[in-house]
Formats: structure tokens, sequence, C-alpha cells
């Protein structure tokens, strides 16, 4: 399911040597979270669904969903804050 959104948005997936997870740890992270809220519950009846879901779904996660080790900011908020 994965390897089919990827291609149809042209994603080319960035994979960690064979062995090692934590070469990529976010990103590693970052899909079990994908996977877990989003995509192992997801079932869309055309790829117009799939696209407005996930774009809801990145909107939400962006903008909405606080992130614990963003100090439980959301990303945006986290982004914005002066350095």
């Amino acid at each position: 399911m994965i390897d089919e959104a990827l291609e149809t948005f042209n994603i080319q997936r960035s994979l960690s040597m064979k062995g090692c997870p934590y070469d990529n740890a976010v990103a590693e992270a970052t899909f079990k979270v994908f996977k877990t809220e989003f995509a192992n519950q997801a079932h869309f009846s055309n790829l117009n669904q799939l696209e407005l879901e996930l774009n809801d779904y990145v909107h939400w996660f962006n903008n909405i969903r606080i992130h614990g080790t963003l100090g439980y900011l959301t990303p945006t908020e986290f982004k914005l804050q002066p350095l």
C-alpha cells in the first residue's frame, strides 16, 4: 500500500542500510505513526478519496496533533518558534 502511494505521487523511497534501522530513526518513527494512525485502518474507493484523506491527515499531523518530542507543540508551532 505504501509502495503504491509513493509511486502514485512519484516519491522515491530512501532506505537505510540493511540491518541498521538507526540510520534513519526519524523516518522509521514517522512511518510507524503514519501506518498506525492512518494507513492500517484505511480503505479507499478511488485515488481521489486517498488524496483527500491523505491531505487531511497531513494537515492534522502538522497543524493540530501535538508531538511530545517537540515540547507538546505541533510541527507548525515548533517551526515558527524563534531560534
